[in-house]
């Protein structure tokens, strides 16, 4: 299969996605894809950090999570998109009529690659790396899995961006990740002893790890209510 075939699957599969008759769908995928909607999950989150390890050690953590978040939109933003041009699907003159749009957005000119998938997932694959917990860890890749699927519904990124932006934002973060463990080695100590089972493998309380679960369900569950109130506006 050549890269045209390719291009022409994926125009194929972004159709059959993009969009729905559901008023309801169309204004939960508008808040979902909203970054302001996930605020209060990453005050949580940088609460778990701050509250599980000492000051300095937190610092670097964050640091590590912002640059891997950097790094990733600078990734799709300023190198992708200029430099492969790809229309999103609202944009393209042979497909934006085809497209389903809600409330009239088509974001900017282009989209490969996506950086709503290359940021979400680079810090739901860092957080997962750091923390540990297999319920988290299916919790945060469905986080960024959700607002990444919103763009394709609101017709703004194809599949491709979404997969392409997806791993290369799994990339960085695995990589800082891996610098993160080597600063760790070498100037934090940490005690190899005995973990019980109120901690995670990396010493995270499963009870932090639970209040962040219940902040990242509640958003869900606002993101329901308010969905059902956009999509009647919409």
């Amino acid at each position: 299969m050549d890269i045209q075939q390719l291009i022409d699957k994926d125009k194929e599969l972004l159709l059959f996605l993009n969009g729905s008759d559901s008023l309801f769908w169309d204004g939960f995928m508008s808040v979902v894809t909203d970054t302001k909607t996930w605020i209060p999950s990453a005050i949580i989150l940088l609460y778990v950090i701050l509250k599980n390890n000492k000051l300095a050690q937190s610092i670097t953590i964050i640091v590590m999570l912002a640059l891997a978040i950097t790094f990733a939109d600078q990734i799709a933003s300023s190198i992708c998109k200029p430099y492969f041009a790809r229309f999103r699907p609202a944009q393209d003159p042979e497909l934006m009529y085809l497209v389903d749009v809600v409330n009239g957005y088509r974001g900017g000119m282009y989209g490969f690659i996506s950086s709503h998938a290359a940021n979400t997932f680079a810090v739901a694959v860092f957080v997962s790396l750091l923390i540990r917990n297999k319920w988290l860890t299916i919790m945060m890749l469905g986080w960024a899995f959700i607002p990444s699927y919103s763009r394709i519904y609101l017709g703004v990124h194809y599949p491709g961006d979404i997969l392409c932006g997806a791993l290369v934002g799994s990339i960085v973060s695995v990589l800082l990740y891996l610098l993160y463990t080597y600063i760790q080695k070498r100037y934090f100590f940490q005690s190899q002893g005995y973990v019980s089972t109120q901690y995670t493998s990396s010493r995270y309380e499963i009870s932090d790890i639970q209040v962040l679960h219940m902040v990242l369900l509640v958003t869900y569950f606002y993101a329901v209510v308010a969905g059902m109130v956009v999509g009647v506006n919409c």
